[in-house]
């Protein structure tokens, strides 16, 4: 069942949310679970799942645990796993603020103190992998850190993990922010003997102090450059995103070479950056942040993402740019595409490759090479691909 088919309504009877959202529009407090459908109603059914710092947390008895995705130009699609909804790290920028909106919870910071478990997670996988084709592409990460702190407690992408782990032939990528991935450095490491790895640390900045109020509760970007250097010394592919990249703040030569020296310092497989994707439910959020600490940005914010979450080609093309200059000077791997998978994560930076991961494209000829094949017709395998942006 998709989980964006969600209609109007509250999601708890104590919850009074009348606050307006991304939708824009305001929620009855007179609605009650007896009204809700979808993944609204299957949120209402969840139960209490403990407590953090300003934070509630509740199971999800969700139904299916892979989720059908595609690029926004339609360069990849893949499945993709989330086995949270929400998460506690709080990026001003977060994109996937929306999707609480399925869980008829429109106030943008519940998406960070309003944190769902989904429930039986290693045993929805298990019945679900069968329907996957070998060399199928499947992303964690994609809405929600898969590593953010309840993990530790919760388990859910360990078990995820050991569900893998049992089988071959696919090509898994793993997107985090998360010192915690080290944990399970030995589960990784034999999926990479059966599948295709690449994980990938966003690390937006190597200032710490700017990380600290635009990832408030991520971990410090040098324990992030730490733990590249231990999944490297593991011999799995891991590279650095340097992303979103900020108009006016990390978008320059000096923030961006300030990542991609200690991203080669840490010996990462790849680095790649990507501009900020401004979508309606985190512009506020955002543009807040921007106000409370970079006022003199606030107009050009203003106009840059005043019809469009994305920049313009022109801007986007100096990005390229100015990350084909950066990854030159200090030798790294690049990516050629917006995948953010298992696909052009371009040449290694070093020979301490697992046997299955030195097959991937060690030169970036090669990288072309099979992205230009990526571009014939393929045979049709999903249903209802929800462009333009990630399933929660």
């Amino acid at each position: 069942m998709s989980e964006e088919k969600a209609k109007i309504g509250t999601l708890f009877p104590i919850l009074n949310s009348n606050n307006s959202g991304c939708g824009g529009r305001e929620d009855s407090a007179q609605a009650t679970p007896g009204k809700l459908t979808g993944i609204a109603r299957l949120a209402a059914m969840g139960e209490e799942a403990g407590e953090g710092h300003e934070i509630e947390f509740r199971t999800l008895p969700v139904r299916s645990l892979l989720n059908n995705s595609v690029s926004r130009r339609g360069l990849w699609f893949a499945k993709s796993i989330n086995p949270y909804r929400g998460c506690e790290f709080a990026c001003r920028y977060c994109y996937a603020r929306y999707t609480h909106e399925f869980l008829e919870l429109r106030d943008p910071a519940d998406f960070e103190r309003k944190i769902f478990i989904k429930e039986n997670s290693r045993w929805l996988l298990e019945q679900e992998i069968a329907k996957l084709h070998p060399g199928e592409e499947v992303a964690l990460g994609t809405a929600t850190d898969p590593y953010q702190p309840i993990e530790r407690r919760a388990r859910a992408t360990r078990g995820i993990l050991e569900v893998f782990a049992k089988r071959r032939g696919l090509r898994l990528g793993i997107v985090t922010k998360s010192t915690l991935i080290e944990r399970d450095i030995d589960l990784l490491t034999e999926i990479a003997c059966r599948h295709e790895l690449v994980i990938h640390l966003t690390i937006t900045t190597a200032d710490a102090k700017l990380a600290r109020i635009l990832e408030p509760r991520a971990p410090r970007p040098d324990l992030r450059f730490q733990t590249v250097r231990r999944l490297r010394e593991a011999r799995l592919r891991a590279g650095v995103l340097c992303s979103p990249l900020l108009p006016g703040i990390t978008d320059n030569l000096s923030a961006m070479e300030g990542v991609a020296r200690r991203a080669k310092e840490a010996d990462a497989s790849f680095f790649a950056a990507q501009p900020l994707f401004l979508k309606p439910c985190s512009k506020a959020t955002f543009l807040d942040f921007v106000k409370e600490h970079f006022p003199q940005l606030l107009p050009s914010y203003e106009r840059r993402y005043a019809r469009d979450a994305f920049t313009s080609e022109a801007y986007q093309q100096r990005m390229r740019e100015l990350v084909r200059v950066v990854t030159q000077k200090h030798g790294l791997g690049r990516r050629l595409t917006d995948a953010l998978l298992t696909r052009d994560t371009g040449p290694a930076s070093s020979t301490t490759q697992a046997p299955v991961q030195g097959e991937l494209f060690t030169t970036e000829e090669e990288a072309q090479k099979r992205s230009v094949e990526g571009q014939r017709p393929q045979p049709q395998r999903m249903n209802n691909v929800i462009r333009g942006r990630f399933s929660a």
